[in-house]
């Protein structure tokens, strides 16, 4: 586990965040009940309905073992609250290799209103520019107004919108994109 504790600029005191490369039996039963929790209350990613829990505990495993993601988590007082997926881009795609993709946030709605989500973008935006990334991505359901608030607030710009981002309820609803510069390519 390698900690990279968030500035605490309206970060709760208790709340912390960090890139995990593994999780104890504890750690993985923590992330499910945040992450189900965040679906049933409408921020849980591309999840419109929980899977079961032996598919999330799967899930949550193999984002530990895929090459080129990364696990972030905030926690309040040890115990996990919400998390964020750092996404490398591959190398195939080599004329965009100075940026990253942040996917998969949310923060569990007990811990919701104390700084998690902040916490989480602070982080990986630090492990970002340690790794020489200079720009970071990111999209989002018009539906998710705290996660729209928070990255407008860090200083993300909304570039596009796509009218037929998602289906929920037999809505179309629209998808937001997003991009923050962190450092010049030729620094």
């Amino acid at each position: 586990m390698e900690a990279m504790i968030a500035p605490s600029d309206t970060i709760q005191p208790g709340v912390v965040a960090e890139r995990v490369t593994e999780l104890s039996a504890g750690e993985l039963s923590d992330i499910v009940d945040a992450c189900t929790q965040a679906i049933v209350e409408g921020g849980g990613f591309g999840w419109l309905t929980p899977p079961d829990r032996p598919d999330m505990e799967k899930y949550w495993r193999g984002v530990l073992l895929m090459p080129g993601r990364h696990l972030f988590v905030s926690r309040v007082d040890g115990v996990i609250s919400g998390a964020a997926q750092l996404i490398e881009t591959p190398a195939n795609l080599e004329a965009q290799r100075h940026s990253a993709q942040i996917s998969g946030h949310f923060v569990a709605p007990w811990a919701r209103g104390r700084g998690n989500g902040k916490a989480i973008v602070r982080s990986i935006e630090y492990f970002a520019r340690e790794a020489g990334y200079s720009v970071l991505k990111l999209d989002l359901r018009e539906t998710q107004k705290a996660a729209i608030a928070l990255y407008n607030g860090l200083g993300y710009v909304r570039w596009g919108i796509n009218p037929y981002y998602a289906m929920i309820d037999g809505k179309m609803v629209e998808g937001y994109y997003y991009t923050k510069k962190l450092q010049d390519p030729e620094q």
